[in-house]
């Protein structure tokens, strides 16, 4: 049976994920993102399924920097799985009860409106994890009176709901990765996507669009662009891509070896299959046969025959 990590306690969305990404594998909770990613490394586990980003909070900055800075894991699935946020309390427990709310630094933010209008006098706290809040919460000598986090937390931990749906957007969805040591990559299915980290080799005008002219003059669609600071000074970034096809496709490979050329450095986070099934529009010019072709032309020519 395999094993992977995964942010926990028990009850986390990441557990969630763990469970449709893997359904048989054994689960191990970490108490945190770099713990989950560090016993993938180290072979304590066979892979780890982390966050990588929330459609209202963006990236997950933990998982962005372990995968670019940390020992190399490639990302081999992902899934988009819908966050709904509930109030658990200790049976008993009423809303005038409430002074202190325990949830994950995500949640507080994505909650914001329901704290403010229902629960003005209340202070909000930031928990390692929405499940470790609700664990937290069910121990009677606990300092908190609720907590924010999946339903099925509140289940595992004997909390009750006292709201359901608490978030301020009911269409929130976060993006899991499944990761595992470097290896074989999934085939090419036609839905792929790959990702990629690019360090700048120097700081001029222009770098950054010379970086994404790789990808648009081969007709890939970038799907996520972010910068994160490299630590060595205000103003200096690398750059997290995320963009449509496989590296096993021409045009891909061709503006993956183009960022090679001009970047100081390249991490390739992997290729994988697309969670929400879309397949890229090739544009003229761009499909593998293209590429075959041009390159079937160009030896001719450098052999003289014209």
């Amino acid at each position: 049976m395999p094993r992977f990590a995964y942010l926990g306690p028990e009850g986390t969305f990441t557990e969630e994920a763990l469970r449709i990404l893997a359904p048989h594998a054994e689960r191990l909770p970490s108490v945190n993102v770099s713990a989950a990613l560090d016993a993938a490394r180290q072979g304590e586990a066979d892979g780890a399924v982390v966050p990588l980003e929330n459609s209202l909070e963006g990236g997950i900055t933990t998982t962005l920097d372990e995968l670019a800075w940390g020992e190399p894991l490639l990302i081999v699935a992902e899934l988009l799985l819908p966050v709904e946020f509930s109030l658990l309390v200790r049976p008993g427990t009423t809303m005038r009860d409430i002074k202190r709310i325990f949830t994950h630094p995500a949640a507080i933010t994505q909650c914001r409106n329901f704290t403010a209008r229902e629960l003005p006098g209340a202070v909000v706290v930031a928990a390692p994890s929405t499940a470790a809040a609700a664990q937290e919460v069910a121990l009677p000598s606990s300092p908190y009176d609720a907590a924010i986090a999946a339903r099925i937390a509140g289940d595992n931990y004997g909390l009750v709901e006292l709201a359901a749906n608490v978030g301020d957007r009911s269409d929130t969805v976060t993006r899991f990765v499944k990761v595992a040591r470097p290896g074989p990559l999934p085939e090419p299915t036609g839905s792929d996507r790959t990702s990629l980290v690019a360090f700048l080799a120097d700081d001029h005008p222009g770098a950054l669009l010379e970086m994404l002219t790789e990808f648009s003059v081969r007709g890939v669609n970038l799907t996520r662009i972010e910068s994160r600071p490299t630590g060595d000074g205000i103003g200096r970034y690398f750059f997290h891509f995320d963009f449509e096809g496989h590296v096993a496709d021409a045009r891909v490979g061709e503006a993956v070896s183009g960022l090679h050329r001009i970047c100081s450095d390249v991490r390739f986070l992997g290729s994988y299959p697309r969670a929400d099934g879309l397949t890229p529009q090739i544009k003229r010019g761009t499909a593998d046969g293209d590429f075959a072709e041009a390159g079937s032309w160009l030896s001719r020519v450098r052999s003289g025959r014209v």
